[in-house]
């Protein structure tokens, strides 16, 4: 019986550690100079706009997004089934600037609200999907640069997934003078 006892008390305790591990979400981490773009292999940090996070339940280190685009993209993509156990995207409403919006200006990707089709474009020279923790400076951020406020589960894949033409401006041509 004290055997029966002992063992169902440790399986108790054994089951408790393992849903505490899986319910914690692990914080942001810091934007350095070592994140590389997960999809472009480039520093995230030399590209303009708003970035993302996706924090893996087996792996310490973030996949690194050169945009929210991107990283909000890598959520819908069938072929990216590693657990995730958080996603974090750059906000804007506590952001430095949107050339630079800080190392640690984070929201989580489901407590934010996102601005598509605004005239701002963001790593890469693609449209981009602002995220906001604050309704009222996305609020701001629409009068300022046009767009629609959405949330998460509005944001339609073609903001994400969709084709974009450059208008040449992000890039100058090889030859060009800047």
């Amino acid at each position: 019986m004290r055997f029966s006892i002992a063992f169902v008390v440790a399986a108790v305790l054994l089951t408790a550690c393992s849903e505490k591990d899986i319910l914690e979400t692990p914080e942001p981490q810091s934007l350095t100079r070592e994140a590389v773009g997960y999809f472009c292999g480039m520093i995230v940090a030399d590209h303009e706009g708003p970035k993302g996070q996706v924090i893996l339940r087996d792996k310490t280190d973030a996949l690194w997004f050169s945009s929210v685009r991107d990283a909000l993209a890598y959520t819908r993509l069938p072929e990216e089934v590693d657990p995730v156990a958080a996603i974090y995207v750059s906000d804007i409403s506590r952001a430095v600037s949107w050339e630079h919006p800080g190392a640690e200006a984070w929201v989580e990707i489901h407590d934010a609200v996102y601005v598509v089709g605004s005239t701002r474009k963001g790593g890469m020279g693609a449209p981009e999907v602002a995220p906001f923790s604050d309704r009222s400076d996305a609020n701001l951020f629409v009068e300022r640069f046009g767009g629609q406020i959405l949330t998460l589960d509005e944001v339609p894949d073609d903001a994400l997934l969709g084709a974009w033409e450059n208008d040449d401006t992000a890039y100058p041509q090889e030859g060009a003078t800047q």
